[in-house]
């Protein structure tokens, strides 16, 4: 049995910044997806290249885990007899709690919001605020209404007169929630751009950034490449963007997220034997999180959930693949085609990754939870990689450039 100590007190969120200029942001996505700047890290060494070139890059082997989540058009105003306009921005289903079920609800459905404003909003239907007079919108007849408060979120029930499923509601009255960090309001260009191209199931509120940069044809070309490519889904929530406020990372409260995995995912998974490509932090958090998952299934438990510092404090004593073969007896045992749970998982600087070989993402903002996952895979070098790349030009945050990090403590890239 290993001993673990628990390593998360000593980190402070300081040690984990750096100065990013507001002309670095990048504001809009390049014209062309796969047009993105790549830098590549591996052996100590970075090394420049254009995202275009990903499927000659990436070891023939490898394994792509893609996050086929579909970015909801999610944020909704409404306004007030007195004119003041009231934000409410979809979160997660309250009731029923299903994505699909809460997507496809007629007349009603009750959702946990954040509410700009909400000091303005105690009581009353609100109209959803139409000020182009659209008479599509007006026929829908969405209003909204305040039903309660859990902590820093808001019950709102949402009731409409027009025989269409939620789903449809949103995607007629519905905004994109497009990084607040943008500083400007959602466009056109944001509809089909701030979603990746594979998005198959609806429920984020953010999309996982590091998959905007492929494009049809990159992903044909990876596929004629003998690499392979597997999808999870895990809704991304606005907590992506939660900064962190305390000092030290202790007492940061992580965000959940719900994921589902299907039992052909594990069994592709436990038997590959490539290198594993994140595809984002999300995928990565995900496949991550199995392990502990499959750790549960092996002590007889439902395995629904990791905490937040789970990984810091549980003996590692099965392998990643026999992990994994605990959740497909359990998927068996229950009748199941699919895992349905959720992760609060932090990944911090002395994080022992599980089954991610190679990370493909994008570059995080200072002082954030994505910035201490980077930290975690590659260590103090990821201060080399972000200096190149202010220093050489690449777009930073969600419509920026891209990376691709090599784990130096993968075995299998070690082979390579």
């Amino acid at each position: 049995m290993e001993t673990f100590h628990f390593p998360i007190p000593g980190i402070r969120i300081s040690d984990y910044t750096y100065d990013l200029p507001e002309n670095r942001i990048a504001r809009y996505p390049l014209p062309v997806r796969h047009d993105s700047k790549l830098l590549i890290y591996r052996d100590e060494e970075i090394m420049d290249d254009h995202f275009r070139n990903i499927p000659e890059i990436l070891p023939q082997d490898s394994l792509l885990i893609f996050n086929n989540t579909q970015v909801v058009p999610a944020r909704l105003i409404f306004r007030k007899e007195t004119g003041a306009l009231i934000e409410v921005f979809c979160l997660e289903p309250a009731s029923p709690k299903e994505y699909i079920l809460a997507f496809s609800q007629h007349a009603s459905s009750t959702w946990y919001c954040a509410v700009g404003n909400a000091k303005r909003w105690k009581t009353g239907h609100l109209p959803l605020f139409n000020p182009e007079n659209d008479p599509k919108i007006a026929k829908i007849g969405l209003s909204a209404s305040l039903i309660g408060q859990e902590a820093d979120r808001y019950l709102v029930r949402f009731s409409w007169s027009a025989d269409i499923p939620f789903s449809t509601v949103l995607e007629a009255s519905g905004r994109v929630p497009i990084p607040p960090y943008l500083k400007r309001e959602a466009e056109d260009i944001d509809l089909e751009r701030y979603q990746t191209v594979y998005a198959r199931y609806r429920g984020s509120v953010a999309a996982p950034t590091a998959g905007l940069h492929f494009s049809d044809q990159v992903i044909g070309d990876i596929q004629k490449n003998n690499i392979g490519i597997a999808e999870l889904t895990l809704h991304v929530g606005a907590g992506t963007f939660k900064p962190v406020k305390t000092p030290y990372i202790r007492d940061h409260i992580m965000h959940s997220e719900p994921f589902e995995v299907s039992r052909d995912f594990l069994e592709r998974l436990s038997a590959h034997h490539g290198p594993v490509v994140s595809v984002g932090t999300t995928s990565c958090r995900c496949i991550e999180s199995l392990y502990y998952l499959g750790i549960q299934a092996a002590a007889g438990r439902d395995p629904m959930f990791v905490g937040q510092w789970e990984p810091y404090v549980t003996s590692r004593e099965i392998s990643y693949r026999e992990a994994i073969q605990h959740l497909m007896n359990y998927l068996d045992k229950n009748n199941r085609d699919s895992l349905k749970a959720s992760t609060q998982i932090i990944i911090a600087p002395s994080y022992a990754f599980q089954t991610t070989d190679i990370l493909v993402t994008n570059y995080h903002q200072p002082n954030s939870t994505l910035l201490l996952l980077v930290a975690a895979l590659i260590g103090e070098k990821w201060r080399s990689v972000y200096e190149h790349a202010l220093t050489c030009g690449y777009r930073f945050l969600s419509y920026g450039d891209s990376c691709l990090l090599y784990n130096p403590e993968s075995n299998k890239v070690k082979l390579l």
